[in-house]
């Protein structure tokens, strides 16, 4: 699901900001930007973020700023410099070239200067981190929820719609047999042949034909999968794979009554339902 969360805390030497930016995919994808001080904290920080989030693209970035009072200090080497002088002295007098030496050459020797960049311990720096991280998920994860009760209601109406059309298809069964019976002593009737309504073969086909075309435990079985779609819709827990499962096993469902039930009516029917359960899978994809 898709969402986006800040955080951020201070301590009195540096101040560290998190941003949260998740979007939907199938698996959870975790994407985790840490500053090299912080890099130890990795593994926890993924693991709170894989407990938080149970499906798609989350990218967390660290970015740690120092705002104490311990500055960064330009480092100069005495030592060093006092004998890039007497280096230039002794060149001087063994060659007898005169040597032109200043402060400004000083800077252009390698090694003389360099910056002392305030130095950030880690164990100072994993309360604050943890913290800011965990205002991050907080508005993340509200922003989720928001965004799940759009989908519940959504999900809720189109499994209504199925519903709807699995109630007309039970009304139509039982006349499925009737009509088959009416088909077949029809057909008899053009062929001209003079065969008895009550003959044993014909009673037999049409029994083996509504054997075949029972589809009972079919509606069945999709009044079950309509129940437990409804509360793992209510449900408070990650149910995106639960969901998923359920939406394959409407489709074997509805494909099997489709094939029995000889019946353009019904087909429609299954038609406008599976209809309803691609988008139901397209918008399962995106539940936690």
């Amino acid at each position: 699901m898709t969402g986006f969360g800040r955080g951020e805390a201070t301590t009195d030497e540096w101040k560290i900001e998190i941003e949260l930016a998740g979007v939907n995919r199938k698996q959870i994808d975790i994407s985790i930007n840490l500053p090299n001080s912080l890099l130890e904290f990795e593994v926890e920080v993924r693991k709170l973020l894989a407990e938080s989030v149970s499906r798609g693209r989350l990218g967390a970035k660290v970015i740690l700023n120092h705002n104490g009072s311990t500055e960064d200090r330009l480092v100069f080497d005495q030592k060093m410099a006092a004998q890039y002088v007497e280096a230039a002295k002794s060149l001087s007098e063994s060659t007898g070239i005169e040597t032109r030496f200043t402060a400004a050459d000083l800077f252009r020797a390698p090694g003389l200067f360099k910056i002392e960049e305030a130095i950030a311990h880690p164990a100072d720096l994993k309360p604050p981190l943890f913290k800011a991280l965990d205002q991050a998920l907080e508005q993340l994860i509200s922003m989720q929820q928001q965004e799940g009760e759009h989908l519940r209601r959504d999900l809720l109406a189109r499994i209504d719609t199925i519903v709807n059309e699995v109630s007309r298809i039970r009304k139509l069964a039982p006349t499925v047999k009737d009509a088959y019976r009416n088909s077949l002593h029809s057909r008899l009737a053009e062929a001209g042949l003079g065969v008895d309504p009550n003959d044993e073969r014909i009673l037999k086909e049409i029994g083996i034909f509504a054997e075949r075309s029972d589809i009972t435990e079919e509606i069945t079985r999709i009044d079950s999968h309509v129940a437990q779609f409804r509360t793992y819709i209510e449900s408070n827990e990650a149910v995106g794979r639960p969901l998923d499962f359920l939406c394959q096993e409407f489709n074997r469902e509805l494909n099997t009554i489709g094939s029995k039930a000889n019946d353009a009516t019904i087909a429609q029917a299954i038609v406008n339902s599976k209809t309803e359960l691609e988008k139901i899978r397209e918008q399962v994809q995106n539940v936690q």
